[in-house]
């Protein structure tokens, strides 16, 4: 494959499909289609399938996908609303059989996005460093030298905030687009069909109190759950990516901690995974 790494970014919402030559940090063919993550498990996989098949494939595939997932086996382990029809599915599996593969090798896409920053983004040259992706839920990863750090007590279980509390609360009743709907909501006293964070935010921008104080609670509750661990694992710089990073400029005073949003949203997890396949096969 030194031509380039076929790679799959999978989303709640969307799959990517692109080639990538890590060494270089250069993504080419992009292909980007909806995903609907609601349906049964064949459908999902047929989408997953029909966007691989948009590259040139070879004998193998790097794959970003959300957790909760075995990354080693290429099980899925989904519980709520997104993906919940692959509980128990082994995809790896199924893509090498519909694709004729010889080797799937999935990654965390948060940690993706993360490696992908190290190498080609705000990351760059900050040895120790964190990733944080916040839409749907969190994701985290944190990094020495490029490489995910998963144990020990400087990070968080399985280097994943999400599985954490903040104050008796987990942090995603704190931090995710649910737990700001429901804060706006709680705040205004109604409900609102249609909207989510992205409006909330232009509504700050607008100057309604409301909307940046419901921001503003959540990312301080964030960066509150955040502090401790960047100061255990000995972090230099924090990137913040994910559906929701776009609200940044709203809530960037809220971090004590040297952070910036991503300023590649599209192709950092691309990159992460192709780096991670090359490293695998070594």
């Amino acid at each position: 494959m030194s031509s380039g790494v076929p790679v799959l970014e999978i989303g709640g919402s969307h799959v990517t499909a692109a080639v990538v030559r890590p060494g270089e940090w250069v993504v080419d063919g992009v292909h980007r289609a909806k995903l609907d993550s609601k349906l049964p498990a064949g459908e999902i996989v047929a989408q997953l399938v029909a966007a691989a098949r948009q590259l040139p494939l070879a004998s193998g595939l790097a794959v970003a996908i959300p957790g909760p997932f075995d990354f080693e086996a290429g099980v899925a382990w989904y519980r709520r609303d997104k993906f919940a029809s692959l509980y128990g599915h082994d995809l790896g599996q199924s893509l090498r059989d519909e694709l004729g593969l010889d080797r799937v090798v999935f990654l965390n896409d948060a940690e993706a996005f993360t490696v992908g920053e190290w190498g080609a983004g705000v990351l760059r040259g900050h040895d120790r460093c964190a990733g944080i992706t916040v839409g749907t839920g969190i994701g985290s990863a944190f990094l020495d030298d490029g490489r995910a750090v998963r144990t020990g007590d400087e990070v968080p279980p399985g280097g994943e905030l999400y599985r954490t509390e903040y104050e008796g609360r987990e942090i995603e009743e704190w931090i995710s687009a649910r737990a700001i709907l429901r804060s706006y909501f709680d705040r205004v006293g109604a409900e609102e069909d249609g909207i989510g964070v992205k409006e909330i935010a232009d509504r700050a921008r607008g100057g309604e109190v409301v909307a940046r104080d419901a921001l503003l609670d959540a990312f301080g509750a964030l960066s509150a759950a955040l502090v401790p661990w960047l100061e255990r694992f000995g972090a230099t710089k924090v990137v913040l990516g994910g559906s929701i990073a776009g609200a940044f400029d709203l809530v960037a005073s809220v971090f004590p901690f040297d952070v910036a949003p991503t300023e590649d949203a599209e192709h950092s997890a691309l990159l992460g995974a192709a780096a991670h396949y090359e490293r695998s096969t070594g």
